[in-house]
């Protein structure tokens, strides 16, 4: 098909055209709802978008006659030239006048105007494409690969939503995969990614996914570590926010006291040690004995079999981010989920207080199930990590700190974190809260967008915000990286495979040890 193809004529109704919206005749019955088109005006050419189509014919007008004709069990259609009479309207919005530059359409276009099929060329530009950029994809109604400009899509973050099963997870590989390709002359990024599932320690596989697995850190959950020595007392507080502020005041005495043995040559100290030290101390008993049972249950929280306080921190901060390195905290195997809320907590704002100072490269944090980690409504027992995200989403563009929040229940995370995300990349959302809640957040999502959400196949996408400028309707590529056999197979395969190799079978000793 040419470029500039004719695909029909304006014609006049008693609402268009104006500067906003025009309707044509389909001359072309390629015309697809999705489609953008251009035709010239006063104002230079005119680049517009198919929102829907109208598909009338005369004969078929007057519903009584159709019906009595046909009792005689003729068919209409087969006596009458109907298909003679058969039209099809097209209605567009317009996007505005493109030359180089977008200006908003002055004046509206005339009717007999011919409308065009879109110069793609135009429509890269047009769309702020980037043959550099980061190729998530394909337009949905034309052949044009869709190239995201690094910056405008990353540094004021990025949000990737739909309900399970659309395609985040993929869509998030393909962004990953895009980064870790990206040659250190662009500009690259530490990755950083909270994993929940699992789902992208596959990138550290050398079998199914040798492009990446040199560029791959994976950090068990259960291997996780934070180092007590660098918790102050308000760190205490966050993970244990029933702490009091006078007990909070003593207990900074005691950090301070073993801070000074640290610096004076003694050994790092672990949190059991603060127990001790606080059960040993002169406080008043009923500050002593609610400071210590505080601290003794956070001394009693695992990720793994070792306690998640210790003397030594694993992994280190400086092995975390590092220019066109992936980072997976695969989280899959804690099942505390306080133990995962402090894990993200700890490790994103020691990533961002250590970039505020310029001493890590400019990174992007992937927040897998951000719901569960920065919710709108929650206690504060239950959304640790969530003032930190807020923080980042809020003050992250000005050091080089990127967040990219996925979640399939765009209603239960914070409306400061979403909002703050100026790109957003929108899978199929059937919940009319949770798309309520998206366009609330995002002023690039009109009525019509928001009609469009629940329809969206698996793996189609609308990308919204700074990114494009314009909503854009993609379908997401296939992703390079391979999955681990058997991550998110269907429930079929997983219960045959489970029969035919016999399935370990729990014990009584499984049970014992999990209770």
């Amino acid at each position: 098909m040419a470029l500039t193809m004719e695909l029909g004529t304006v014609i006049s109704t008693v609402d268009s055209p104006t500067t906003r919206s025009f309707s044509f005749v389909v001359a072309d019955r390629s015309v697809r709802r999705g489609q953008f088109v251009q035709l010239e005006a006063e104002d230079g050419t005119l680049i517009a978008l198919v929102q829907d189509l109208t598909r009338s014919n005369r004969y078929f007008e007057r519903a009584e006659s159709v019906n009595e004709y046909e009792k005689g069990g003729k068919s209409f259609a087969s006596e009458f030239p109907t298909a003679d009479w058969e039209y099809v309207v097209a209605n567009c919005m317009i996007l505005g006048a493109f030359d180089g530059a977008l200006a908003r359409a002055g004046f509206p276009p005339s009717p007999g105007a011919k409308v065009s099929a879109i110069d793609l060329t135009k429509l890269k530009s047009f769309l702020r494409f980037d043959e550099s950029g980061l190729d998530i994809g394909k337009l949905l109604r034309h052949d044009l690969a869709v190239k995201l400009d690094f910056n405008r899509l990353l540094q004021k973050h990025l949000s990737i939503l739909g309900i399970s099963g659309s395609g985040k997870s993929v869509c998030t590989s393909v962004l990953i995969e895009e980064l870790l390709r990206r040659p250190a002359e662009n500009g690259r990024l530490g990755i950083v990614v909270f994993d929940v599932h699992g789902e992208y320690a596959c990138f550290a596989d050398k079998q199914v996914n040798p492009d990446y697995a040199d560029k791959t850190v994976v950090v068990k959950g259960e291997d996780v570590r934070i180092e007590t020595g660098s918790l102050s007392s308000s760190s205490f507080q966050k993970y244990a926010p029933d702490i009091s502020g006078v007990a909070a005041r003593e207990l900074d005495k005691i950090i301070f006291a073993k801070r000074d043995e640290v610096r004076a040559g003694g050994a790092a100290y672990s949190l059991d040690e603060l127990v001790q030290s606080a059960e040993s101390s002169g406080l008043k008993v009923n500050v002593k004995d609610a400071l210590v049972a505080w601290l003794y249950d956070l001394s009693r929280l695992r990720a793994g079999t070792a306690p998640l306080f210790g003397r030594v921190g694993h992994p280190k901060l400086k092995d975390v981010v590092a220019p066109g390195q992936l980072t997976v905290f695969d989280l899959s195997g804690v099942t505390n989920e306080k133990v995962k809320q402090i894990i993200v907590e700890h490790y994103s704002r020691a990533l961002f207080n250590s970039r505020q100072r310029n001493e890590i490269a400019p990174f992007l944090l992937v927040v897998e199930e951000a719901h569960n980690f920065a919710p709108e409504k929650a206690s504060k027992e239950h959304a640790l990590a969530k003032g930190v995200i807020n923080k980042i989403a809020r003050e992250g563009r000005k050091f080089g700190a990127s967040l990219c929040l996925v979640s399939q229940r765009p209603k239960q995370l914070s409306t400061t974190a979403l909002s703050q995300c100026n790109s957003s990349i929108i899978f199929r959302i059937t919940n009319p809260y949770d798309v309520d809640h998206i366009a609330q957040s995002n002023e690039s999502i009109d009525a019509d967008v928001q009609g469009q959400l629940t329809t969206l196949s698996v793996g189609e996408c609308i990308v919204v915000g700074e990114a494009t400028g314009q909503p854009v309707f993609v379908r997401v590529r296939n992703r390079n990286s391979k999955k681990t056999p058997g991550k998110g197979d269907d429930l079929a395969l997983l219960a045959k495979r489970f029969e035919s190799s016999g399935g370990r079978k729990l014990t009584d000793g499984d049970a014992e040890a999990f209770l």
